[in-house]
């Protein structure tokens, strides 16, 4: 590593170099080791790439780079080979050599590793041509491609801490908050609030000692998005923090992660470290006379922790609780001093306004509401992972073009955007905007970018009840309109699963959700009736179904509904006796059907699933 930098200069003249030393004609190869990428073996053939290099001497040839998240996590292990723009899915340690070749000696593309959906006849073989990435706008993203997380060699070799050096050089803090503020950027932690007038409000609070923080408790069930920036580029956050505490007046800042997130914080603290090492964090930042310290703190999971005052308060040391927000914590947050608090996403937005300028920010996305947002795109969808899209974009496009469909070809139900506490947004909506004012106008939010899709066997009663029971567990209980009227609402939710629902219901769970919108002393509370208010303003005939007929149209509530035999369609091949865990079916001859005992059956769907013959119907 290089040695301390004293000036702007020595960082400009260490970037030039390293950016020469980038060899652009030589073969690269980037493995995603992200966190989704790991389950399905990018460890292994990481270790087989290595191994092979080695072995074949081939280390001036190939330059070899692992990397954060690329964002297309249903396909992983995933490498992208340079030049081409090559986009190789789902490799096994097995195609490491064959991948070696072909990179080498130039050949063609190796088509059984290429991407095809599955009712594409050809396949795709550069990245920048799969449907996944071209509707996306990866800004904040892109770079997880480019650099090695854990060298601040490659950050700095794209351009890394240059906005810093902007900032504490060229701007004056009023400058760079206007500047914020003219971009338009609006806080992506859910709330959607201005970040310049956020900023403004926390430098003309009193106060010598101020505080940043970096919100990382992503405990949306589902989300990752602040994950894969944290563990891909963790100096991009840790850059936008600078300027933040530069620009605010801030010399101690603070990055709180949740523990589940170990390769984040691995991740973090190691770029802290060599940031450190270079000068770029500690006293007298670059010659500037700008001093700044961070420390990284591991939170203990809990999904209130999100919530800014009960993160501060965790920060403290004390129980991760809450707190009326009758002064705001940019006046008196962390130890009762002015506090700003953002998001991962959001500090990432940072470096690229200062470099590129608020006007080149405010053109993307749509009016007020500028920029991107990262999206963690689950559910039943085809294409499933990180994706980046400008706000504005119609969930139709995340959804049927960059996500590729709903599985198995079966019909769209409902969406569920901004985690737990979002709302679930049917098939007429499907072409509204996505940006935080018609999300909230439609009852749900952004939240931190979950988004989940559901297809015509979710139940939405039932998922209802789901996100309520998440709810009900997590809260911190020291509200009685959240800990009690949660819990009331999910008990009237499972009656209704169980057929033991009445139609006036649906009012008492209305009334309850006003209750809690209007006297629930944080958002979390306050925003946990939207999947119930949703699902009775968008699915109100499924109510009806559970409440009047006794009927689950989905199949799904197991106290009011049969599994059958339908006896004209079964061959008899037994594969539903072999998986059914409770002997409830008997096998009763070669091509005869065979016969379910109701009284053992446990309605657990092993035998829906698995018969390819249709022969088992859910009444």
């Amino acid at each position: 590593m290089a040695s301390k930098l004293k000036t702007a200069k020595a960082l400009a003249a260490l970037q030039k170099k390293l950016a020469e030393e980038r060899d652009t004609d030589k073969c690269r190869i980037s493995l995603c080791n992200g966190t989704a990428c790991r389950p399905y073996g990018s460890n292994p053939v990481e270790e087989a790439f290595k191994a092979e290099i080695e072995k074949r001497n081939l280390a001036d040839k190939i330059e070899f780079k692992i990397t954060g998240c690329h964002g297309f996590c249903e396909r992983g292990p995933i490498a992208i080979v340079e030049p081409g723009n090559v986009f190789y899915q789902r490799i096994q340690v097995s195609d490491v050599p064959e991948i070696l070749d072909n990179s080498i000696r130039k050949k063609p593309p190796i088509e059984r590793l290429l991407f095809k959906q599955d009712t594409d006849v050809k396949s795709v073989a550069r990245q920048n041509d799969i449907p996944f990435y071209t509707d996306q706008q990866r800004i904040v993203l892109g770079n997880n491609t480019r650099i090695d997380p854990t060298s601040i060699e490659d950050y700095i070799a794209i351009g890394g801490y240059s906005a810093l050096s902007k900032a504490l050089f060229e701007l004056q803090p009023d400058a760079i908050i206007q500047m914020v503020k003219d971009s338009g950027l609006r806080g992506r932690g859910g709330g959607g609030f201005s970040t310049g007038t956020k900023w403004e409000t926390c430098r003309k609070a009193h106060g010598d000692i101020k505080y940043v923080i970096v919100n990382a408790d992503e405990g949306d069930p589902g989300a990752y998005a602040n994950e894969g920036l944290l563990t891909g580029n963790p100096h991009s956050v840790l850059e936008g923090l600078l300027i933040g505490a530069f620009a605010i007046g801030s010399h101690q800042g603070y990055i709180y992660v949740r523990n589940e997130y170990p390769l984040a914080l691995k991740n973090i603290t190691l770029a802290i470290e060599q940031a450190e090492n270079l000068g770029l964090v500690g006293k007298n930042i670059l010659g500037s006379g700008f001093d700044f310290s961070v420390r990284v703190n591991r939170g203990g999971g809990a999904f209130v922790c999100g919530e800014s005052t009960a993160l501060m308060a965790s920060l403290e040391g004390k129980t991760g609780e809450p707190r009326a927000k009758y002064i705001h914590t940019v006046e008196r947050g962390l130890w009762d001093r002015p506090s700003c608090l953002n998001n991962v996403e959001t500090w990432a937005n940072i470096p690229l306004i200062i470099s590129n300028g608020a006007a080149w920010f405010s053109k993307i996305g749509a009016s007020g509401n500028s920029g991107t947002k990262i999206f963690s795109l689950t559910g039943k969808v085809n294409n499933t992972g990180l994706v980046e899209v400008p706000m504005g974009i119609k969930l139709r496009d995340i959804i049927f073009d960059i996500g590729g469909g709903i599985r198995g070809g079966k019909k769209f139900k409902a969406v569920q955007t901004g985690g737990p506490s979002g709302g679930c947004l049917p098939e007429k909506l499907l072409d509204a905007p996505v940006d935080f004012d018609s999300l909230l106008k439609a009852g749900s939010m952004m939240g931190s970018g979950g988004m989940i899709v559901m297809d015509e066997e979710n139940c939405m009663v039932d998922t209802a009840r789901y996100f309520l029971t998440f709810l009900e567990e997590e809260s911190c209980g020291k509200c009685v309109p959240c800990r009690e009227g949660v819990k009331r609402m999910r008990q009237i939710l499972t009656d209704i699963t169980e057929g033991k629902g009445e139609m006036s219901d649906l009012d008492l769970l209305t009334e309850l959700s006003a209750h809690l919108k209007d006297s629930a002393l944080c958002a979390l509370g306050s925003s946990a009736p939207n999947p119930v208010l949703t699902t009775i303003q968008y699915f109100k005939d499924e109510y009806e179904a559970h409440i009047k007929d006794k009927k689950c149209p989905a199949g799904i509530c197991k106290e009011l509904i049969k599994f059958s035999i339908i006896d004209e369609k079964c061959p008899g091949c037994a594969r539903c006796v072999k998986t059914c865990p409770t002997q409830a079916i008997t096998f009763m001859g070669k091509q005869k059907p065979v016969v379910l005992d109701q009284s053992k059956c446990i309605k657990c769907r092993t035998c829906y699933d698995i018969c390819k013959m249709g022969a088992v119907s859910i009444e």
